[in-house]
This record gives structure tokens, C-alpha cells and sequence, in this order.
């Protein structure tokens, strides 16, 4: 019943950003035009426009937020997000350099090849972040809370980075990054589509696989020895699932910080703790989330965006605020 009202939830949001927008369309006009009935302008506006931008949210939304619970059971810490520990911002380092190098200094104009390889790309900075973080944490085992403080300091380090790298371009190309690291749904094409898809398919199945193991390691380390799992393993290979997702997600929509941390909670609390329910309805929360911050986003101060990042951030901080008080 949760999961179907959560459901229904998305698809209203989802009809009402079809709806809404500079060029406004009545839901019946988009009815007709999704049934092939729509004038010329309607069908570019639907079509080409504004589809692939829900559905990249729909796919960036559900890869931070099991990226997130997977990383908050393998940590057993409920801060923990790739939005905040330097995952993500390791990611968005490694894209900002590549788009500097294959575009010859510039942010535009970006080529299909470069889309194609840019979760690569993702992947590999979230990848070294997560890495550095791993092996700075680990003492005789990972211990939650200095994976968090050193996945903090990496951030800031990261971010810090990506500022100097930033000062190479021109003026303008310096703001279309920093909206871009903001949290910016920039890939609406339906180029972008096809690349994310199949990363955030293969990777969600793979954990979901995975689920029962999430289960087991939430029991603790030594309960779970005594359950015959190999903790270490099973911890590196879920990191790298995570990792990949994280990666994907900021390769098209920049380091979007708190939606993975505020998902999985309120997942907890409609579903319980099994992760093989926690993570598709983590993934629909997300979803709502970043659809419905995105649609703000867009409206608020039309014509001009503000980045969707910023909207969602609104949303999570307090939350933050909130586990910090509590833990």
C-alpha cells in the first residue's frame, strides 16, 4: 500500500511538470500530445525537452538514494552519503577536468563521445575518493565514525580542488560550472538518458541482489562473522556498487548534497529496516524529492533557474540538523 501510494505520488508530480513551465500546457493538451495528437511546438516542448529531464531526475534521484542506504548499512551510520563524505565530489573533480580537456577549455558544445564517457569518467573520481577514504578510515576493520570525519575532510579537499581548477576557465564557463556543482539537471537530452540508464539498472540489481548481505552487516560485524558472511568483502563490494551509482548521478547532475541523506530515513520509517524493501522505496522518495525540487527549481523565478541542488538542500539541512542533535 506505501509503495503504491509513493507511486501514484510520483506520477502526479511527474504530471504536473509536464504541465508547468515558461511554455505552459494544460493536462489535457498533454494527453493529446502524448498520444500523438499535439501541435508541432507541444511535441518539441514534451518530447525533446521536458521527458528526458523528468527522467534523468527519476534516475539521478534513485541513484543517490541507494547509493546512500547502501552506504549508510554498510557504515551502520545514518549520516553517511555520498553527497557529504566525498564521493560525489570526487566525481564532479574527475567530469570537470575531462569536459576542460575534450572541449579544449570549454563547458559547451559537449560531444556524444564525451556523454558516453563521462559516467567512466564519474566513476573513476568517485572511485579514488571513495578509495582515499576507505583506506584512511580503516583500522583493524571500518569504523563508522571515522569513515564519516575523513569522508568530510575529503570533501572539503575535493571542493577546494575543484575551485582552483574552476579559475582556468573564462568568466562565463566558471558560472555554468559552478551551477552545474551547485546541482543542476543538465543533461536533458535523450543522449543522456541512454548513457545513465544502463549504469543505474545493472548497479540497482546488483545491490538489490546484494540486499540480504545489507541485512546482515546492519546486525554488526561480529554477528555477522558468526552468520558465515566475509564482512570485508561483502563491505568493498557493495562501496563499489555505491561508488558507481553515486559516480553516474553527479556525472549529469552535479553534487546534489542531503537528498541521499533524508531518503533512506524516511524510507526506514514507512517500510522497516529489509533492505529488499528500504532500497526501491528509497529510490521512489528520492525520486519524488529531486522531481518535485526540480520543478521548483525551474518555476520559482522563471525564466531564470535556480539550481535544483540549492532547493534540495533547503529540504535536507534541517534534517541534517536534526540526526546531528539526535546522534
Amino acid at each position: 500500500m506505501i509503495l503504491g501510494f509513493l507511486i501514484i505520488l510520483l506520477l502526479s508530480i511527474f504530471v504536473i511538470s509536464f504541465n508547468i513551465g515558461t511554455f505552459a500546457i494544460t493536462p489535457i493538451d498533454v494527453i493529446k500530445t502524448l498520444l500523438g495528437q499535439g501541435n508541432e511546438k507541444q511535441e518539441l516542448v514534451l518530447f525533446t525537452m521536458r521527458l528526458p529531464r523528468i527522467i534523468i531526475a527519476i534516475l539521478v534521484g534513485s541513484a543517490l538514494a541507494i547509493s546512500a542506504t547502501v552506504l549508510q548499512g554498510i557504515t551502520k551510520n545514518d549520516l553517511a552519503d555520498p553527497g557529504i563524505v566525498g564521493i560525489s565530489s570526487g566525481a564532479a573533480v574527475a567530469v570537470v577536468i575531462y569536459i576542460y580537456f575534450m572541449n579544449r577549455g570549454g563547458s559547451s558544445d559537449i560531444s556524444k563521445l564525451t556523454v558516453f564517457t563521462m559516467p567512466l569518467v564519474a566513476l573513476f573520481g568517485a572511485g579514488f575518493g571513495a578509495l582515499l577514504i576507505y583506506t584512511l578510515a580503516f583500522k583493524k576493520g571500518l569504523e563508522p565514525t571515522r569513515f564519516i570525519l575523513m569522508g568530510i575532510g575529503i570533501n572539503s579537499a575535493f571542493n577546494a580542488i575543484l575551485i582552483i581548477f574552476q579559475l582556468r576557465f573564462t568568466t562565463q564557463e566558471f558560472n555554468k560550472v559552478m551551477v552545474w556543482t551547485s546541482g543542476s539537471i543538465w543533461g536533458t537530452s535523450w543522449t543522456y538518458v541512454f548513457a545513465t540508464v544502463p549504469w543505474v539498472f545493472i548497479f540497482t540489481g546488483l545491490i538489490i541482489y546484494k540486499a540480504r548481505y545489507l541485512d546482515v552487516l546492519s546486525l554488526g560485524d561480529e554477528m555477522s562473522l558468526g552468520l558465515g558472511v566475509n564482512v570485508e568483502r561483502e563491505r568493498r563490494v557493495l562501496l563499489i556498487y555505491a561508488v558507481a551509482l553515486a559516480g553516474v548521478a553527479t556525472a549529469v547532475a552535479g553534487t546534489i548534497s542531503f537528498l541521499g541523506l533524508v531518503s533512506p530515513h524516511i524510507a526506514r520509517r514507512l517500510v522497516g529496516p529489509r533492505h529488499k524493501l528500504l532500497i526501491p522505496t528509497s529510490a521512489i522518495v528520492s525520486s519524488i524529492i529531486l522531481l518535485l525540487s526540480d520543478t521548483i527549481a525551474k518555476n520559482i523565478l522563471a525564466p531564470l533557474e535556480v539550481p535544483v541542488g540549492i532547493i534540495v538542500s533547503i529540504i535536507g539541512v534541517p534534517y541534517f540538523i536534526f540526526l546531528l542533535l539526535k546522534e
